[in-house]
């Protein structure tokens, strides 16, 4: 048992500080005696030793850009923490390209990629069932997206190349600042993409049948080229406006069980990063290379790699 300055034993737990305690007392009238990361009941605690008291609390940490964390396996290959500490150790900086999310002149969040369509609607559905495991929850959005497959009438305005304007129904469209590597998609949803080459990939899938939507949805996990099908376009642009042309068909709150509150009536569901943002008129998306510095490698590097691995 340690004890304190005048011999006093040390107690275990402040009295009314009970474990998982949500936040640290602000202001303590003690000195503290050690502070540090340790393991209590198998997770993570910030535990400070003061003279009279122990106090800890549970350290929850964030998931980079969604649970598919696109953004981890981007910069290091993989989603694992140790390989990530030994970026951090040895200095390992790559400097990453942001895109900045607007709606009617309002500038809405930051990220790396979204998705409108499909996208939106599977992860709109998959917010209702936070019950489910999150891969038993991911499949059973996609099943249940792709049961109600429906295209989305938009007006696609781009830049570089002057300004492009793409007016059609698009099942889905994506729009990806980093390579946005993960689980579902080892080489990528945007393989061409980089860190930071100063540009987004725009990829426009058209409407077509439901048979051959799957079978570009299959080919993320495979070897084969995603993009070579007659209905899906890809375009290397720094901007782009995504305007929806009416009501949205294809994501009723109401008929899915879900708070017609709290989405607008003709509010639209996008992924952006793995979390579910809701605009109800044009989006805004503009790239801001090099914005920000990250630990991590390149694939560059990672692709020169002699040693063989399955992480990407």
């Amino acid at each position: 048992m340690l004890l304190g300055k005048r011999g006093n034993r040390v107690g275990a737990l402040e009295e009314g500080a009970p474990f998982g305690c949500p936040q640290l007392p602000e202001a303590v009238a003690e000195r503290v005696l050690l502070r540090g990361i340790f393991e209590i009941q198998r997770e993570s605690c910030d535990v400070v030793l003061g003279e009279r008291a122990l106090r800890w609390r549970r350290i929850q940490p964030e998931l980079p850009a969604g649970s598919t964390n696109v953004l981890a396996h981007s910069l290091c290959g993989i989603s694992h923490v140790v390989t990530a500490t030994m970026h951090i150790i040895m200095g390992h900086i790559q400097t990453v390209d942001v895109c900045t999310f607007s709606s009617a002149g309002k500038l809405l969040r930051f990220g790396f990629s979204a998705m409108f369509g499909f996208g939106g609607r599977t992860l709109a559905l998959a917010e209702k069932y936070r019950w489910m495991s999150p891969s038993r929850r991911r499949d059973f959005a996609v099943l249940k997206a792709l049961a109600k497959l429906q295209p989305e009438d938009c007006k696609i305005s781009f830049l570089p190349a002057g300004s492009l304007c793409n007016v059609d129904i698009f099942l889905n469209i994506s729009i990806m600042a980093i390579p946005c590597l993960c689980s579902v998609a080892p080489r990528g949803f945007a393989p061409d993409t980089r860190l930071n080459n100063g540009s987004m990939a725009l990829i426009a899938v058209r409407n077509t049948t439901r048979p051959e939507f799957v079978k570009h949805l299959k080919r993320y996990s495979s070897i084969k080229n995603q993009f070579n099908f007659p209905f899906v376009e890809t375009y290397t642009i720094e901007e782009v406006k995504i305007h929806p042309r009416g009501k949205s068909n294809g994501y009723n709150q109401q008929e899915e069980g879900g708070d017609p509150a709290t989405v607008p009536e003709s509010g639209f569901p996008w992924n952006v990063d793995g979390d579910l943002m809701e605009a109800a008129s044009e989006v805004h998306i503009r790239l801001h290379p090099r914005l920000i510095r990250l630990y991590g490698g390149s694939l560059e590097e990672m692709n020169d790699s002699k040693v063989a691995c399955n992480c990407i």
